[in-house]
């Protein structure tokens, strides 16, 4: 299951209700105390309550009388669910889902109670019709009497065939979104939270601001998400565990009650066991992974900086990991201000394994920030500014969102930048690393774009363009700034135009080729991948652009289920082709110079500052 929407209310300094859609890779950016820790926090009380437990002080400060409510949304839902005597049925069978066809799980907290359980709802378009309402809560007697007494087509056996049975047989179900509680029932309604709990994603927290004490080494030791992650690969063999376990004490349940039976008939008339298998939480809390650094000194007790420095290795081996083997379990790592303690260096590969983990199946990255240059190293796509708004909390979204992020942090300059380069996407700051580095270990005049600490990387592109360009939302930092896009987009010739006329420095240019990709010698992919792609200049008939034809070999040569996205394609080569470019490749792909021209140009300002 993948989550894609989150809403909370009267949690915190979200007294309203403020909603935000959840990608594989998102961001939540605002100033410091502005909600952004606490979107986390919700969510590790939504699926855990262990690292963070929800108390009474997370009622907001206005509405202590009100309940908490946090509610998610989920995609990729089981396909099927299987009751008990092996009843088979689906989510969408027993109207469990959203008018969109969505799966909503909210739950709500009264924080005026001592001990705080949450209520569980399902929020589902669900017949409304009395009568028919609550097949959920009826017991299989109970449904055999409404088949019988309306003579409905359907076998006296298995609750989710009658069930469907006396649903048709209603003319207008008045389906409406209505919550239906699951926490607490006694009956199918607690079967089937039982099912969809197991599908739930892994959720592991990092946070970024806890003490170091030995007790909350969970916390403080990252190799607690590697142990979320383990659990979430063994799921299937757990599961197995929890079969064979539950045979065994009913088949002892079983030989008690016969043996009871010869003592006392009477009160052996009923014995059954209520088996209970340990959640989730349970298990990864049996396990711990203590690291010791030189010395002897735990890993917990050293500076943040490098714990920190763990957690980037950690997600590095992690991303290498998924990319050899599929999680058979959804998993969603959520870190708070990765930049906290950590040299730009650091960041940077720690913003890389965020992104080529977020792109493998099964994994989302949540992150919190209050830099806009962290924010500027990710898709915009991926950005949630929150901010207030005439005292009400909001969370935008969407292609104007890190203009906004500009505007009310500001960007600080860094004295080490001399030049500003703008591209419009992050595997194109990729692509252009390793050309220059490529370039620069043949002709050490040309500056090396991946090691050159006065050249910045900012990611522009997409709709966004526009309003960098009219807005000239780095004019604070005093540099000139380098735009370079693909061909692939005309209407990118007016913003060329319009850098161009600056007279500070800035210089604009569009690519000749199609895209960055377009500049790629087929003899790199053949090194990366041991395939042979045709690689062409601009896509005519029967020869797409470069990611294209890439993904297009790429799924027919590993069979893949479906054709993989041009996003995808361009991720894979920049991570595995685009690193094989020599200077002799560069140049055969690029006859007329256009690479190194660009080159040039930017170390001759670089010599001018």
């Amino acid at each position: 299951m993948k989550i894609v929407s989150l809403a909370v209310q009267n949690f915190r300094c979200f007294k309203e209700e403020v909603s935000t859609p959840i990608g594989d890779l998102t961001t939540f950016v605002g100033k410091n105390d502005i909600g952004k820790s606490s979107i986390l926090e919700a969510l590790e009380i939504f699926f855990n309550n262990e690292v963070v437990k929800i108390d009474s002080s997370d009622a907001n400060i206005f509405h202590r009388d009100k309940p908490v409510v946090i509610t998610c949304e989920f995609t990729d839902l089981p396909t099927s669910l299987t009751l008990d005597a092996g009843a088979i049925t689906s989510l969408a069978n027993e109207y469990l889902l959203s008018m969109s066809g969505t799966l909503k799980i909210q739950k709500v907290y009264d924080c005026s109670k001592q001990k705080i359980t949450p209520e569980i709802r399902i929020l589902a378009y669900h017949p409304t019709v009395k009568g028919v309402s609550n097949l959920l809560e009826l017991k299989e007697n109970e449904l055999k009497i409404i088949v019988h007494d309306n003579g409905l087509p359907a076998k006296l056996k298995g609750n989710p065939g009658m069930r469907r049975a006396i649903w048709d047989s209603v003319g207008d179900l008045n389906r409406q979104m209505v919550p239906i509680v699951v926490s607490g029932a006694k009956d199918e309604r607690k079967v089937i939270w039982d099912q969809i709990e197991g599908h739930l994603p892994f959720f592991a927290l990092f946070q970024s601001d806890r003490s170091s004490r030995d007790s909350d080494d969970e916390v403080q030791n990252p190799m607690k998400a590697a142990i979320t992650a383990a659990i979430a690969e063994v799921q299937s063999e757990i599961e197995e565990i929890q079969r064979k376990v539950k045979e065994k004490v009913e088949t002892i349940a079983r030989r008690t009650h016969e043996a009871l039976k010869t003592l006392d008939a009477n009160l052996a008339k009923k014995l059954s066991p209520q088996f209970k298998p340990p959640t989730t939480s349970k298990w990864i809390g049996l396990f711990s992974v203590n690291m010791d650094t030189e010395d002897g000194i735990p890993l917990n007790k050293r500076g943040s900086g490098v714990r920190r420095m763990v957690l980037v290795s950690f997600f590095k081996a992690e991303a290498e990991r998924r990319l050899e083997k599929s999680s058979r379990r959804s998993i969603i790592y959520a870190i708070e201000e990765p930049e906290t303690a950590q040299h730009p260096n650091n960041q940077r590969i720690l913003i890389d394994s965020f992104k080529s983990l977020a792109n493998e199946q099964g994994c989302q990255v949540l992150l919190t920030t209050h830099s806009p240059g962290l924010a500027a190293e990710l898709p915009a796509e991926s950005i949630r500014f929150i901010h207030k708004d005439q005292e009400q909390l909001t969370i935008q979204a969407g292609a104007d969102v890190f203009g906004e992020v500009a505007k009310s942090l500001g960007l600080i300059p860094d004295s080490r930048v001399k030049v500003l380069l703008c591209v419009e996407g992050p595997t194109d700051v990729a692509a252009f690393k390793c050309l220059s580095r490529a370039l620069h270990l043949e002709d050490k005049t040309l500056p090396d774009l991946s090691s050159n600490e006065k050249v910045a990387f900012l990611v522009l592109g997409g709709s966004t363009l526009k309003h960098w360009v009219n807005e000239h939302y780095l004019r604070q930092l005093n540099c000139p700034e380098i735009h370079i896009y693909d061909s692939d987009v005309k209407k990118y010739a007016e913003w060329v135009q319009k850098v161009n006329q600056r007279n500070d420095g800035s210089w604009a240019v569009q690519t000749k080729k199609h895209e960055i990709e377009s500049y790629l010698h087929p003899d790199a992919i053949r090194a990366a991948f041991s395939l042979e792609v045709d690689i062409v200049d601009h896509p005519i008939e029967g020869k797409p652009a470069a990611p294209r034809a890439f993904a297009e070999v790429y799924s027919k040569n590993f069979e893949l289920d479906s054709l993989m996205g041009d996003d995808k394609a361009k991720i894979k080569l920049v991570e595995k082709a685009f690193p094989e470019m020599t200077a002799a490749m560069i140049r055969e792909r690029d006859p007329d110079g256009e690479v190194e021209g660009w080159l040039r140009r930017i170390g001759q300002m670089l010599l001018e500052k």
